[in-house]
């Protein structure tokens, strides 16, 4: 037998094979699609669910939701959020909320950028260990700083006002604040700053004009960190407050009574309360993306 008749049926064997592999790999990628986007989908829907559950009974009545499962609200009413919008008690609370949390949000920030630029910038005597307590106070529970606080809130008469809560928690994000934003400052080169000076921009000028535009995306990021820990955190929050400046988590409390919690109710205040998160996601979605890939996030 000669070496062609030989080799013919090999090649036709090694063509089989080749063609059946492409077929294979045809039939991964047609399954390949569906089995990705499977995933993400339920993932969303298991994260959505507690959020449409919520939305659903702030438009039931307390008795309709206790009285059975139902994907849908049955006699649709808006009663709840009209209590809220209508009732200086709760939306009072809700202004509150947003008052002390965009006070220390702002003070956070501005307070954390010059000590970041200070810690990426300059080299002295403890550094690390000075910044290494600076984060061991944000590992620090709220509760610790309590007491402490009421009684010096209520000797220089801060206690029961936004401005109460929101220095108190810039006990807790400015460290975080100056932590994540010095990662940030890292990464911009040593040089901009020399050829600045050079070109006789003064410290604040430079640092206005050219180095915050540089880590806009670190500031954002810094933010939205501030505003959501400042916006959930509750045991300082009613610690501080009596009847003033009562956040919205203390005033949600009035929903118990004698016959129970008012479900409706409660659920309408509950989705009142995602919206200004979800507006600040909503804003700073750009910078949030460029921080987790840039920063220290």
């Amino acid at each position: 037998m000669s070496s062609s008749e030989t080799t013919a049926p090999a090649a036709v064997a090694t063509a089989a094979s080749a063609s059946a592999s492409r077929q294979r790999v045809a039939a991964s990628r047609r399954r390949g699609p569906s089995l990705r986007w499977l995933v993400p989908t339920l993932y969303i829907i298991f994260l959505m669910l507690p959020i449409y559950w919520l939305l659903n009974m702030s438009f039931k009545t307390t008795n309709e939701i206790l009285g059975g499962f139902g994907l849908f609200p049955r006699n649709f009413t808006t009663a709840s959020y009209e209590e809220i919008l209508t009732n200086p008690v709760w939306y009072n609370g809700y202004i509150s909320s947003i008052s002390y949390v965009l006070i220390n949000m702002v003070i956070s920030v501005a307070v954390a950028l010059p000590a970041a630029y200070a810690f990426s910038r300059y080299r002295f005597l403890g550094d690390k260990h000075l910044f290494f307590w600076l984060l061991s106070n944000r590992m620090a529970p709220p509760a610790v700083f309590a007491l402490p606080f009421y009684q010096l809130y209520s000797a220089i008469e801060l206690f029961d006002t936004p401005w109460a809560v929101a220095l108190a928690h810039c006990l807790f994000n400015i460290p975080l604040a100056v932590w994540i934003l010095e990662g940030f400052m890292s990464g911009v080169p040593k040089e901009i700053d020399e050829t600045a000076y050079i070109d006789g921009y003064s410290w604040p000028r430079f640092f206005v004009k050219i180095f915050m535009p540089l880590i806009a995306s670190g500031i954002g990021v810094t933010a939205f960190f501030c505003f959501m820990f400042s916006w959930v955190e509750m045991l300082l929050a009613k610690s501080l407050t009596a009847v003033a400046a009562k956040p919205i988590a203390a005033v949600m409390t009035r929903t118990a009574s004698t016959a129970g919690y008012e479900l409706g109710l409660l659920a309408a205040a509950g989705v009142l309360t995602i919206i200004p998160g979800a507006l600040v996601i909503w804003f700073v979605r750009n910078y949030i993306a460029k921080g987790f890939a840039l920063g220290r996030v």
